[in-house]
């Protein structure tokens, strides 16, 4: 794509590949590893549907918070910690996760098949800088990770392109996973450019085909996903991850918003059908 202005006080880690072919449309310093907040559960979906398509584990399992660890509970991103329900099936707390980033349903999930086991399979799977560190914390020491996950563009966008050709592990697993990140409510970063309902992009009406997973700290804006145009046909995989200082520069989420929205735009024209692009 045509070389675009990121803002030099942020550190940027971003890749963008065309969803045929795999060749890489853009990159901004994609080897960056970077605090990565909500991206990692990825890892958690990824790992937890292995699960399910090797017969260990029943997606339709339910789980009874009455039971599980007190550490679980958790509030800030997602809906389940208002909720009366006390019990619900391993499906729908995925859908949880993709819809609102739950950190409560999170943390059952990661409760449920194990942390290690979940950094130790995005290992085997060649994931070497992006991984789920920690399960999610209200509040962070200095004994635990500095966030909850780690990424950099390179891999992240990797995981994209095998999500949309469904050979993230298997095809069954992509498509449940594309299922639950399908229902994603947060289209104020990358995704902000295709202009779609936050609350119902699943169908297939939609101009856009989105299936994309946010992060979000106070210093921290992420946003990992694949988009298909309908009516062209084209797919782009893309990774977007930004991080800053704010002892240094203060609050930069309006400059850094802005920024992805442009690379938004720029993935809009190109699955379009525009030519605004270079390999």
């Amino acid at each position: 794509m045509v070389d675009i202005f990121l803002d030099s006080r942020v550190r940027w880690s971003v890749e963008i590949r065309d969803g045929s072919n795999g060749s890489v449309l853009y990159a901004h310093t994609p080897a960056n590893e970077m605090e990565t907040a909500s991206i990692g559960k990825l890892f958690l979906l990824m790992y937890l549907m292995h699960e399910v398509d090797s017969g260990r584990i029943d997606i339709h399992e339910v789980i009874d918070r009455r039971v599980m660890s007190p550490d679980d509970f958790c509030e800030d991103s997602g809906l389940l910690y208002l909720l009366e329900q006390q019990t619900l099936s391993i499906k729908d707390l995925g859908f949880f996760v993709g819809a609102f980033s739950d950190n409560y349903a999170t943390n059952l999930l990661v409760e449920r098949v194990g942390l290690k086991k979940i950094q130790e399979y995005a290992r085997e799977q060649g994931f070497r800088h992006s991984n789920l560190l920690d399960f999610v914390r209200m509040k962070r020491t200095a004994e635990n990770p500095a966030d909850m996950s780690c990424g950099c563009g390179s891999e992240l966008c990797d995981y994209m392109m095998k999500l949309q050709s469904g050979q993230l592990v298997s095809h069954g697993v992509s498509r449940q996973i594309e299922r639950w990140l399908g229902t994603d409510t947060d289209t104020s970063m990358v995704a902000s450019a295709f202009n779609v309902d936050p609350l119902a992009h699943w169908q297939e009406k939609e101009a856009f085909r989105l299936r994309h997973k946010t992060g979000t700290e106070s210093d921290v804006r992420c946003d990992v996903g694949f988009v298909r145009c309908l009516p062209t046909g084209k797919t782009v995989a893309y990774a977007v991850l930004a991080n800053w200082d704010k002892t240094q520069h203060g609050d930069l989420r309006d400059v850094v918003l802005s920024d992805m929205r442009k690379l938004g735009a720029l993935i809009r024209d190109y699955v379009e059908g525009g030519e605004n692009v270079r390999p």
